[in-house]
């Protein structure tokens, strides 16, 4: 029971842990639309935090015609299923390592005092969206450090904790639990509701003796606990429905962070595990570069250095040589996700059509520290692929305006999205 004699820090903060409950990765407002889209359709959002190397990754001319560069020349399969797209960035959002929680929120200022995160583009669709799978998104890591890093943040800027063991997230999506266990969980969500209903309760006197300035506040944080309400609702009606069954083995528990392509490679099948069972239609995957210690380029190789150190290469070749080949290897991951893709079908179309997936880094350049002319692919979702789109690298176009069109080819109305100025719609015309 939450005490009556209850000051405004601790009552604060106290709202604030109940929002970034882990749970709410299985949540939505009571805005959010209750039918389905005639075509479903599927966003898969990837960060590597240090990005790759911008002089092998863009190609040098514009258009249609234009040559695939090195790293771009393993898609080659799939030239026209994507586009990759140059001069995007951020306004605003610079400082280095710090802009990599705000890849898919463009929340300007990560570096200045009181800097408070925006909702991002996975939460901001799912809030639309509304319950038609399991999980309305599914936050995915690689190497990731929980405590300060992810891509999904929720509409009052609270981290939404990634998951980084893809045998844990593929338990969640497919073990079913014996009626013991299923009992358990909704007593579990039972009792987390009825805690919100006491916080509810004790706040109606309180908020009355507060300013106007800490009334909003106040007012903010109720919403997000009475959507919390809401949202537990529809998960207990979820645990009681039979999960899908799928032919795929379970996952290794790969621990050791030296093997970090075997654990990118897995987070990438339970992606795809997801989309083809229907369920979720939003993923994300921060691949958390930064906290990489040397891991293993070939099987019988392991780099020199971590991960970071070797992003800050100064030329040296040794380094250079090293990321070449760890962004090639990236490159053929998306090529194996690409063709898993191709090969399912739903509804006469290739599971690649329906599913937009979004290949990129905060870091334009993690060698100079340098956020603007950000690494851009975006592929699949039946969109008009199949070109490089080239943006002024000095003068760059807000990344938010494709993140616009993707909200829009997602069934989402909207004309805005963080610090959007238009949208990029020739990718759908």
């Amino acid at each position: 029971m939450i005490p009556r004699a209850l000051t405004r820090r601790r009552f604060l903060r106290g709202a604030g842990i109940a929002v970034a409950l882990p749970f709410l990765e299985s949540v939505r407002p009571a805005s959010a639309k209750e039918t389905e889209s005639p075509t479903p359709r599927r966003m898969l959002l990837i960060s590597n935090n240090l990005g790759v190397l911008p002089k092998h990754f863009f190609p040098e001319t514009p258009g249609r015609d234009y040559e695939l560069s090195p790293y771009l020349q393993d898609l080659a399969e799939f030239r026209n299923d994507f586009t990759v797209i140059s001069g995007l960035s951020h306004p605003d959002v610079d400082g280095g390592h710090s802009t990599e929680n705000c890849f898919l929120t463009a929340a300007r200022g990560p570096t200045k005092s009181g800097f408070r995160n925006t909702i991002s583009l996975d939460q901001f669709a799912a809030e639309q969206q509304g319950p038609v799978t399991r999980f309305p998104t599914l936050n995915l890591g690689v190497n990731i450090n929980k405590a300060n890093r992810s891509l999904s943040w929720t509409r009052d800027g609270v981290l939404l904790p990634a998951e980084d063991s893809a045998s844990a997230v593929f338990r969640r999506m497919f073990v079913q639990g014996d009626p013991l266990a299923v009992k358990r969980q909704l007593y579990k969500l039972d009792e987390r509701a009825s805690i919100l209903d006491t916080l509810l309760d004790d706040t109606r006197q309180f908020r009355r003796a507060l300013g106007h300035d800490d009334q909003s506040r106040l007012d903010q944080y109720l919403t997000s606990v009475r959507e919390i309400e809401q949202r537990l609702d529809v998960t207990g009606q979820w645990e009681l429905r039979p999960k899908p069954i799928t032919n795929e083995q379970p996952p290794p528990n790969i621990r050791d962070q030296k093997q970090f392509f075997e654990k990118f490679d897995l987070m990438l099948s339970i992606a795809r595990l997801a989309f083809e069972t229907d369920s979720t239609r939003i993923v994300t995957l921060m691949v958390d570069a930064f906290a990489t210690p040397p891991f293993k380029l070939h099987f019988d190789q392991n780099t020199t250095d971590g991960y970071h150190n070797l992003s800050h290469h100064g030329q040296s070749e040794s380094k250079v040589q090293q990321l070449m080949d760890a962004d090639h290897q990236q490159m053929m991951l998306l090529q194996k996700l690409f063709s898993r893709l191709s090969e399912v079908h739903e509804g006469g179309d290739r599971l690649l059509d329906r599913t937009m997936i979004l290949f990129g880094s905060n870091m334009g350049d993690s060698n100079t520290h340098d956020n603007t002319n950000l690494p851009i692919l975006l592929a699949g979702g039946s969109l008009r692929h199949g070109q490089h789109m080239a943006f002024h690298r000095d003068q760059n176009q807000p990344l938010s305006n494709l993140y616009v069109t993707m909200l829009q080819h997602f069934h989402v109305e909207t004309e805005s999205f963080g610090s959007s100025t238009g949208n990029l719609n020739e990718l759908t015309t």
